[in-house]
């Protein structure tokens, strides 16, 4: 049986993809190979939320092709949905798969398999073949929880939700992955029970449009009740959401986190622009003053919340003005830390056709300025963290031996990093083993002296 590698591009959803394809594959008996470079077929599963996102997997397929010839290229994703044609043009590409044909690729993948074993040896093609449809007719959410690799399998994400029903000027996402669609609640607790008697003890949850899950089933339901059914008929000791629209974060959402530690304390809200007249240029449902009633919500009830955003900068028709006010708006705001992408234009999206494009090099320096703002935000939260006993689920270190490895030898590493509830990237003093919570004192400094039983920690950044 040929060996298998699923290289991996971009968004947790696209993780979860790959998951779910590996997923299925292992189910065959398929065996997957430990590296890019040893497997016999390897699955390109891109993004194509950027420019940049396109290139890098264009350059990685070329780099795979040029150091090793005869491996079986096949690419799906985002990208191959969008411009399949670009993808089966490039040399060794031997089979191109839309998101609209994942399903498809352990079938496909087993019949070039048997190829391989028949000493099919690959052939230059001009155009690879192109396995694609109407992606706004995919009705199923491909499903299995993302683990990571050997060094960081700690906390599995878990995918829910898939497509988006939105029209955000800037995306490009809703034509490559379709319709908001659902994973229907009754599987969702099943996939969260198995991690959890598996040993997991905290699980992300993610999706393209998190907060409209459940509002394309029938009957209609509503991600506030899911999270309640989460907490009732599960053991999960920790749920945390990867990203949610502002609109989604209600009051009874807030509430919600506030009753029970079992909800990590962090929210990710994308703002885009702290403008008002940038965002109804983007086509986004919410003004500042609504983002900014959320933020006061969770600093109500969740005081010491993780609150992150992303932001783009850039946007046609952007001025100084708008970037100013995005600035200010940041800047008088407790946000934790700032996800920065500067524009990109995306083919078939409403602000491809915008006039006003703002100038690349002023792009660059606006990004600049942002990211340093939000540098100095995670650097305030830490400060105020500094004293508070907080709890926190230790990591996989990246550079230490596994525990159950041959050789048995211990490591020299006198740290461990974890993550704190309220997203918090730390590291705790002496050698301790991953998946494991632990109550620990936040310290500002360099300390490292304490029992085991309550540990200082400092933060680093991971």
């Amino acid at each position: 049986m040929a060996t298998f590698y699923i290289e991996q591009f971009g968004c947790r959803a696209t993780q979860a993809d790959g998951a779910a394809i590996e997923r299925q594959l292992s189910e065959r008996g398929c065996g997957r190979a430990q590296s890019v470079e040893s497997a016999d077929i390897v699955v390109f599963n891109t993004c194509t939320v950027t420019a940049a996102a396109d290139a890098q997997a264009r350059e990685a397929i070329r780099k795979l092709h040029a150091a090793n010839p005869n491996t079986q290229i096949v690419v799906t994703g985002c990208y191959a949905q969008r411009a399949p044609e670009e993808l089966a043009a490039l040399p060794g590409v031997l089979h191109v798969v839309g998101n609209s044909h994942k399903p498809q690729i352990p079938d496909l993948l087993a019949d070039m398999s048997r190829g391989l074993s028949n000493n099919f040896v690959p052939t230059e093609k001009l155009l690879a073949p192109i396995l694609m449809g109407d992606i706004f007719e995919q009705q199923d959410v491909l499903v299995a929880p993302v683990l990571g690799g050997e060094r960081n399998h700690t906390r599995p994400t878990l995918k829910i939700q898939d497509g988006c029903n939105n029209r955000c000027a800037f995306c490009v996402i809703p034509f490559v992955r379709g319709k908001s669609r659902s994973l229907p609640p009754q599987t969702v607790i099943e996939e969260i029970n198995k991690l959890a008697c598996s040993g997991y003890k905290e699980i992300v949850l993610s999706g393209i449009n998190l907060g409209a899950w459940g509002r394309d089933l029938s009957p209609r339901h509503g991600f506030l009740d899911l999270l309640r059914q989460i907490l009732d008929e599960t053991s999960v000791e920790r749920l945390r959401l990867s990203s949610i629209e502002p609109l989604d974060v209600t009051r009874d959402l807030i509430l919600l986190f506030a009753s029970t530690p079992r909800l990590a304390e962090h929210f990710h809200m994308p703002l885009q622009s702290g403008s008002d007249r940038i965002l109804a240029r983007m086509h986004r449902w919410y003004r500042t003053e609504h983002y900014a009633r959320r933020v006061e919500l969770i600093c109500e009830y969740v005081p010491h919340a993780a609150i992150g955003a992303d932001v783009i900068t850039g946007f046609p028709g952007e001025t100084e003005e708008d970037h100013a006010a995005t600035m200010n708006f940041i800047a008088r705001r407790p946000f934790t830390y700032l996800h920065v992408f500067s524009y990109s234009s995306r083919p078939g999206t409403r602000a491809e056709s915008l006039p006003n494009h703002v100038a690349p090099k002023i792009i660059k320096q606006r990004a600049r300025e942002l990211r340093a703002l939000g540098e100095t935000k995670s650097a305030s939260f830490h400060r105020s963290q500094a004293g508070r006993t907080l709890s926190v689920l230790t990591l996989h270190h990246p550079d230490r031996v596994s525990a159950s490895s041959a050789s048995g030898i211990p490591d020299s590493t006198d740290w461990t990093p974890a993550l704190s509830c309220n997203y918090l990237k730390l590291r705790i003093s002496g050698n301790w083993l991953p998946n494991r919570f632990m109550d620990v004192v936040c310290s500002a400094d360099q300390q490292t002296l304490a029992t085991p039983e309550l540990q200082p920690a400092e933060p680093i950044l991971l």
